[in-house]
């Protein structure tokens, strides 16, 4: 059923729209930014999607087994096992693989960093061996003996590097390899900053494996299925992990699109963001547009339209401007997602290239998104105007009545009571989801309320903070202040925009501060070392650097930090290895028995032990990633430390659980001797450590800054996505003051008539807006303190034990508000301050 039927009816609805140009691009607008954010979300993962897995089609390619370890963190397949796999029936041929993470040095010496791209060295296997396409070479040829590497041309691009060259790569449980690049070779996975070195097998098993095992054993079969190949292996060599070639190359696409799917959610909760922003702009705008066609629609109505089809007309206006917005969403999405893909190639994160894809469902979601929020924005209006009585209508005084907030307010009220009670609830309950679900509970019953109750409270809020106003700005303050409350319904749709997007920057803020805080407090209370050695997320300290770290003149210890991966009772219980006196550079209290760590002796938290139920002399079977399971002993309980972990074992208990080819530090914590020069010793330890390319040496206030470093560029990306709400809320302060100053025109040339100068007037309109935006800005900022500390006391038992209110970034935001609020009124107030008193006295 179409919106509306009449001929007619649907002449004016067009006309309308036509007719009022400015107001129409300024609704469009709020439609399209959101949109587009929708659109640019869906496009952005589609392609990355596509192309990748377009990379991971071929990665089995020929395969139609591939053998792995029976645990993925284990030290891969029995060498032993590869001769038994190769004898089976049906085997065809066999291709052992071998990789590791490595670091590549550039030309100028420096490592190449590829951003969030892998950097991989693995074994070449020669066209004869090889299960799959050939590698393509295009310089050069493969590596034929040790020292001799092949490189992607990628690689070769970011090191600045040519065939011939000599280079380092570091193999951080091996350390640093001189090579040789023999060849450069083509692949598909060849993306912005993706690293692969490919070394001679020899070379390769003995730098990325402990020499009794090979990562995994790629097998192509002769006369049999996939399956019945893969059933025939396992039940001759058993122990290990079987998979088709076909389950190897869903796996994998299936591992990215999870990936994406985390990324689309993020993307696309602040499209919806953005959307509940531009709902309330369009419901405004469209409160407005009817409020000031009354008399037009009355006499519609006096001529013989029906209530439906009024109310349609109004439909049928809105379902234009959501089509407009959306269909130009579309194509800034789709320019969105580009300039995003560009963005991020630009920080090297190493994403594919690719055709952006534009698939028929983002269309349609776009489409129906933009139409139906619009619609549903503009219902509302439409059945209030359906439901003007004509005569009512046509009389003067009927726009400026309205009904009691008092209803509204009371069930705001009763929101606000329920909202405040699951928050209380939340803080007060036991750390971890139930409460944050709590927390995240009372916050939307909080925003309900500030919803419902916002026109009740703009009175007294614009009333306290325009008091300044009114008394610097005389006359025109006072007028300012009485036209920011002279509606409340309107003036609390036009903040509420602006409300909900400073509640998200502020919690956000409080979240990032209170992180910073609990970081710093942890290193300042927690660890007494006067250097900490650090090293690439991905890769750790490499294996090495504690020792020579040791060994420096003026180090009285330098203890290392292991993880060390095993399960207890089927669950992963991940704890840490220590090499050093561990008291020496993080302090712990012993609640029990001993503090030695030695062979199988382990050290447990309080509520480690209290979970498994442990005490001292407690034995504890722990599998390891091979698959062995190793008796340790509970020497001592130690008072629950966040530095420390679940529980403590010595360095040797972690060289023995742990595969060789995986051994890591997580820290080294470096202690001088009593009266040592520490600049002299910094300089010594860079010195020491230089040779394993990417360890950094820093004090506790550089480990704390890059701690701090790394959580700013998590908010500077959060930021930025909110900046499209607040953006949002800015068209809709700009949308709210233009149609106002059309409504009030009457008044304003009345205003001109009497005496008052172009620059009081612009001056009125400035303060008006101004008033508004610190409302909306005072409730958001309230809102976002009280969500974001809350929520923080949820996560204390995740380390972050400290809330810190962001009070001088929360003063920012306000006065950063009112400027926003002045910028937004330019246009509208240039537009009042042009009013023509005699014609608008005159315009009935």
């Amino acid at each position: 059923m179409a919106i509306t039927a009449n001929p007619a009816m649907r002449k004016v609805s067009l006309r309308n729209v036509a007719s009022h140009k400015i107001r129409l691009a300024l609704t469009v607008l709020s439609v399209v930014l959101g949109t587009a954010f929708v659109t640019g979300s869906f496009v952005f993962t589609d392609t990355l999607g596509r192309t990748f897995h377009g990379l991971f089609a071929d990665v089995a390619k020929g395969v139609d087994v591939q053998v792995s370890g029976a645990d993925s963190a284990g030290s891969g397949v029995p060498v032993a096992d590869v001769a038994k796999i190769s004898a089976v029936p049906g085997v065809r041929a066999i291709d052992p693989q071998f990789e590791s993470q490595v670091v590549l040095l550039a030309a100028n010496g420096k490592p190449v960093k590829g951003g969030g791209a892998p950097s991989i060295g693995r074994s070449y296997s020669p066209p004869d061996e090889l299960i799959g396409d050939p590698y393509r070479f295009v310089a050069g040829s493969p590596p034929a003996k040790q020292g001799e590497i092949a490189l992607n041309k990628g690689a070769i691009k970011l090191g600045n590097l040519a065939v011939g060259a000599h280079t380092k790569v570091l193999v951080p449980t091996r350390g640093t390899v001189d090579v040789t690049i023999s060849g450069i070779y083509d692949t598909k996975a060849d993306t912005g900053g993706y690293v692969e070195a490919l070394f001679t097998r020899p070379q390769a098993l003995a730098l990325f494996t402990d020499g009794k095992h090979v990562g995994a054993v790629n097998v192509a079969g002769s006369g049999l299925s996939q399956e019945q190949l893969r059933d025939r292996i396992s039940a001759a060599v058993p122990g290990l992990t079987y998979k088709t070639g076909k389950q190897v190359t869903d796996q994998a696409q299936a591992d990215v699109t999870t990936a994406l799917k985390f990324v689309n959610y993020f993307l696309l909760a602040f499209g919806a963001i953005a959307l509940l922003v531009g709902t309330f702009i369009i419901y405004n705008t469209f409160s407005m547009i009817v409020a000031q066609r009354l008399r037009e629609l009355a006499l519609l109505r006096a001529i013989g339209a029906s209530r439906r089809q009024v109310s349609r007309s109004v439909l049928l206006e809105a379902g234009i401007v959501g089509l407009t917005g959306s269909i130009i969403g579309i194509v800034g999405g789709v320019g969105l997602a580009y300039g995003l893909r560009a963005l991020l190639n630009s920080f090297d994160v190493g994403l594919p290239g690719g055709a952006l894809q534009l698939q028929p469902r983002t269309i349609v979601v776009a489409l129906a998104v933009g139409i139906i929020v619009t619609m549903f924005s503009a219902y509302t209006p439409a059945r209030r105007a359906a439901k003007i009585p004509p005569v009512a209508a046509m009389r003067e005084e009927f726009a400026s009545t309205g009904s009691s907030l008092r209803v509204r307010t009371a069930i705001g009220a009763a929101f606000g009571a329920l909202g405040a009670v699951a928050m209380v609830a939340g803080a007060l309950a036991k750390a971890g989801g139930g409460a944050a679900s709590l927390v995240g509970l009372g916050t939307l019953l909080l925003i309900i309320a500030v919803l419902l109750a916002a026109p009740a409270l703009s009175r007294p809020i614009i009333g306290a903070v325009g008091a300044p106003v009114a008394v610097g700005f005389g006359s025109v303050g006072r007028l300012a202040r009485t036209n920011a409350v002279r509606n409340p319904r309107r003036t609390a749709a036009t903040a509420f925009a602006l409300t909900l997007g400073l509640m998200l920057v502020t919690a956000i803020a409080v979240f990032g501060s209170s992180a910073k805080r609990s970081i710093n407090a942890l290193v300042d209370n927690g660890v007494t070392a006067d250097y900490i050695l650090t090293g690439p997320d991905a890769i750790g300290v490499p294996v090495g650097a504690g020792v020579a770290a040791g060994k420096v003149p003026g180090v009285a210890t330098a203890v290392a930090l292991h993880p060390i991966p095993v399960r207890i009772g089927g669950e992963e219980a991940e704890g840490t290895g220590v090499d050093g006196a561990i008291t020496s550079v993080v302090p712990y209290t012993l609640m029990r028995g001993e503090g030695t760590l030695s062979g199988h002796n382990v050290l447990a938290s309080e509520k480690f032990a209290a979970q498994r139920h442990l005490s001292v002399g407690s034995t504890v079977a722990m599998a390891t990633p091979d698959q062995r399971t190793v008796t340790a002993t509970v020497a001592g309980i130690y008072a629950d430390n966040q530095l420390l972990g679940s529980w403590l074992g010595s360095g040797a208990l972690y060289r023995e659980v742990a595969p060789s080819s995986n051994l890591t530090d997580i820290v080294v914590l470096v202690k001088a001797q009593h009266g040592a020069d520490l600049a002299a010793l910094r300089t010594n330890l860079e010195k020491a450590t230089d040779q394993f390319l990417v360890v950094q040496v820093q004090d506790r206030d550089q480990f704390k800054g890059q701690q701090a470093t790394q959580i700013n560029s998590l908010l500077a990306v959060l930021y930025g996505l909110l900046a499209l709400a607040i953006v949002i809320a800015v068209l809709g302060i700009i949308n709210t003051l233009a149609l106002s100053v059309v409504e009030r025109r009457r008044e304003l040339g009345m205003l001109r008539a009497i005496g008052a100068f172009r620059s009081q007037v612009r001056r009125t309109i400035y303060l008006e807006s101004m008033l508004i935006a610190v409302f909306g800005a005072v409730v958001g900022v309230a809102l976002g303190l009280t969500f974001g500390a809350l929520f923080v006391r949820t996560l204390r038992d995740q380390g972050l034990d400290h809330i810190s209110v962001p009070v001088t970034q929360s003063v920012v935001m306000l006065v950063l508000a009112a400027v926003v609020g002045v910028l937004a009124a330019l246009w509208p107030a240039t537009r009042a301050a042009r009013t023509r008193p005699l014609e608008a006295i005159a315009d009935l």
